[in-house]
């Protein structure tokens, strides 16, 4: 009876909140397009929460004023204001700009700016750090830190993604299966990423969302048949179903980093490095994991016989109510 209590929590638990916690990478974007020297054409895109937009709002430096009143709509869930500013004295290098009340909120502010000579700038701005001074050039490492920063934020963010890779690690038996495994799923969607993000292959985003919940609810279904004694095709060929599944995880990483654009002379670059923080995020979400289990090993606690249910049907119960709630959405 504990058990199933303790089972029951859990579930609730991550039933209540799966809503926000799927794959919910929604920064905020602030985008600048230089249109002439000392005109610019500003659009500030911020995601709605239970149908409002969220309390904040950027400011420029004091030079900068607005021409003409501010056209908003909403668009899929998000509150876009577009307007244009002026300055007859100065320039946006060198300035601040300031997002007010992002300090008091959890959520992230991507930045692009493209000035009409050409120069493009990217920063993420984060509830610790909410301002960020125009520099004068940007440089490769700055375009590269950003977009490892916004990789390694998704993916540590994307829960549906970690549930998955979670699932793999109840599943394979041994580390060098894991690495080859791992380095599967990596590759996969790794491909597809590229392929999504250069405009090679298109599909909708919320399929793509409820096939990465199926894939994980499969990979529950195949944790408990495992531990009831079925050589189940997982064990068997872990690395087939990482890399197939992979491809489906890859196509939404791309809609995440769509969300957020590339610049256009650094679109290798980005991507990259985009890539590479998914990686950094999902390589340190395993090293906690296989952590954890290593010391819940060494705890002198006998066990219920039956413990072990309880993290897959947690991932699997989760896993279902993501994909009737994504295929509710497009259905």
């Amino acid at each position: 009876m504990k058990l199933a209590r303790l089972a029951l929590l859990w579930i609730g638990l991550l039933l209540t909140t799966s809503a926000t916690l799927a794959d919910e990478f929604r920064p905020a974007l602030l985008e600048i397009d230089e249109l002439e020297p000392g005109r610019y054409a500003v659009m500030w895109k911020v995601p709605l929460q239970r149908g409002r937009a969220l309390d904040m709002s950027p400011t420029f430096p004091e030079h900068m004023k607005r021409m003409g009143p501010v056209s908003a709509r909403v668009v899929q869930s998000n509150n876009i204001e577009q307007s244009t500013w002026t300055t007859d004295s100065g320039s946006l290098v060198g300035g601040t700009i300031f997002i007010e009340g992002l300090s008091a909120l959890p959520i992230d502010v991507i930045v692009q700016i493209d000035m009409a000579d050409g120069t493009e700038h990217s920063a993420i701005l984060r509830p610790a750090s909410p301002s960020y001074v125009v520099p004068a050039s940007a440089t490769k490492w700055t375009v590269a830190a950003s977009y490892w920063k916004i990789g390694t934020i998704h993916i540590l963010e994307g829960y549906d993604h970690l549930l998955f890779v979670l699932a793999l690690l109840l599943i394979i038996p041994n580390l060098w299966m894991l690495l080859k495994t791992i380095t599967a799923f990596t590759l996969a969607h790794s491909v597809s990423l590229a392929l999504a993000t250069l405009g090679v292959v298109n599909m909708p985003g919320a399929p793509t969302e409820a096939v990465i919940s199926l894939s994980i609810l499969f990979l529950a279904v195949e944790i408990v048949h495992s531990r009831q004694g079925q050589v189940t095709f997982t064990e068997q060929y872990p690395w087939v179903v990482a890399l197939a599944f992979g491809l489906v995880h890859g196509l939404g990483f791309a809609g995440a980093l769509a969300e957020v654009g590339l610049p256009e002379r650094e679109i290798p670059l980005a991507l990259l490095m985009f890539n590479v923080g998914v990686e950094t995020g999902q390589i340190l979400f395993v090293c906690a994991v296989l952590a954890v289990i290593a010391i819940v090993k060494r705890i002198p606690v006998s066990w219920p016989s039956e413990g072990w249910r309880v993290m897959p049907y947690a991932i699997g119960c989760t896993a279902a109510f993501w994909t009737v709630q994504r295929v509710s959405s497009f259905v």
